[in-house]
């Protein structure tokens, strides 16, 4: 019975992709210069995966026989492969966001088909009942926001960003925006002394004027080297605002790293987010695994459909530092932890022989290197060199798969939570 399955997978050419990344990976020229975002490995119906033999689709190979491609634990679970793995290779910052719990993803899915909103409106906030958690791992230095920082930290790093406003500071502004921005400011800090501190701040921001919006964008491009200078413990969030400014100069997201955790993965660091974490990836190549949805509600950095009621409704207004996550560096098999069933992440070394059990569907991905992926006692054999991917169904009983080789590769298989 077969059940290794080499895979083609679809790319995704949206405008915050790298051109570099993810075609070097795979040994492909990018002749054309295109940003590549995303490749897509799974059964999701927006671009699901090919397999090696009669060049179909895994999603309708697990159709076939769900028991045999699932194993039948997963099958009775969740009736398809529950995760959607991806190489995600940012260039450019993707837009702020957050994604839905169960519960609130079901629901909302369910209110806006009764009202009639087509699948892909631009202004749907649920495209399929499903939550999106996820796990990120860095193949590259990777810089990435997440999670609200203490109210007191926001506080003074809002202080500090206001005080440039002062008259004779260099702000860029002409005195009246700079008081009136400063008033702002001023006022903002205050409210975050009341009870519901977080969501105030959110939205505050989004009710800014678009005049408010354009002196703001002003002030954190010019008034950088200023702030740096005075407040140079806070320098990585006055040079990350003044890059937001320059790509989207009248968007409230521009100071999300005055209010977010701002993190820097080195390579094999991992970041769990959970539903409800206000979040964005800046710069960098990495592993992403996530539950097979493509619900996101926006927050900011982006020129697309943003519903500050629904983000308010689902966010967790509550501070959040995401555990980072360190693989080992020597060989063996390491499963990043995370919080949910759907999908486990693991990064494994090859020096050697690497013995793994079946009872999990995968898909393996090699980012170094060369690998030897066999099954049934080495009756069936697939090779995997850097860039390519395999499909692996459960084995049966005793039976285990080995890994040969001398590689670096990346596996999703299903959790544990």
């Amino acid at each position: 019975m077969k059940r290794l399955y080499k895979l083609e997978n679809q790319v995704k050419h949206y405008g915050w992709g790298s051109p570099e990344w993810i075609p070097r990976l795979l040994g492909r020229e990018n002749s054309s210069n295109d940003p590549w975002a995303e490749l897509w490995m799974g059964v999701h119906p927006e671009g699901p995966s090919k397999i090696d033999v009669d060049g179909i689709g895994l999603d309708e190979l697990i159709r076939q026989d769900p028991s045999r491609y699932l194993g039948e634990e997963t099958r009775r679970e969740f009736g398809s492969l529950p995760f959607l793995y991806k190489l995600l290779a940012a260039g450019k910052p993707l837009s702020i966001q957050a994604h839905p719990n169960k519960e609130q993803a079901r629901t909302g899915w369910e209110r806006e088909n009764v009202a009639g909103l087509p699948p892909h409106a631009a202004n749907r906030n649920y495209r399929d009942p499903n939550h999106k958690p996820e796990i990120l791992c860095a193949l590259s230095p990777f810089k990435a926001m997440c999670g609200f920082r203490e109210v007191r930290e926001i506080q003074k790093i809002l202080d500090s960003f206001s005080f440039g406003m002062e008259p004779g500071a260099q702000s860029g502004l002409e005195a009246g925006a700079a008081g009136n921005l400063r008033a702002l400011f001023t006022a903002l800090v205050k409210a975050l002394e009341s009870g519901p501190a977080l969501e105030v701040l959110i939205r505050t921001l989004f009710n800014l004027s678009r005049e408010a919006r354009r002196a703001l964008g002003i002030y954190a491009r010019q008034g950088r080297d200023f702030l740096t200078q005075t407040y140079p413990e806070y320098g990585a969030e006055w040079q990350t605002t003044a890059y937001f400014a320059s790509l989207y100069p009248e968007d409230p997201g521009i100071i999300a790293p005055l209010y977010l955790n701002l993190l820097n993965l080195v390579p094999g660091e991992a970041i769990f987010l959970p539903a409800g974490v206000l979040h964005a990836y800046i710069e960098g190549f990495g592993v992403e695994l996530m539950a097979n949805s493509d619900n996101v509600l926006r927050g900011g950095l982006t020129e697309k459909h943003i519903d500050v009621d629904e983000l308010v409704r689902i966010l967790r207004f509550t501070p959040f530092m995401p555990a980072v996550m360190s693989a080992p560096r020597e060989a063996g098999v390491f499963t990043y932890p995370s919080e949910c069933r759907e999908f486990s992440l693991s990064v494994i070394k090859g020096r050697g022989v690497q013995i793994l059990t079946g009872s999990s569907p995968r898909i393996f991905l090699v980012t170094e290197g060369s690998a030897i992926l066999s099954a049934g006692g080495g009756r069936e054999k697939l090779s995997l060199s850097q860039g390519e991917s395999a499909f692996a169904a459960p084995v049966e009983g005793s039976e285990e798969f080995s890994l040969s080789g001398d590689y670096t590769l990346y596996a999703a298989g299903i959790g544990h939570a």
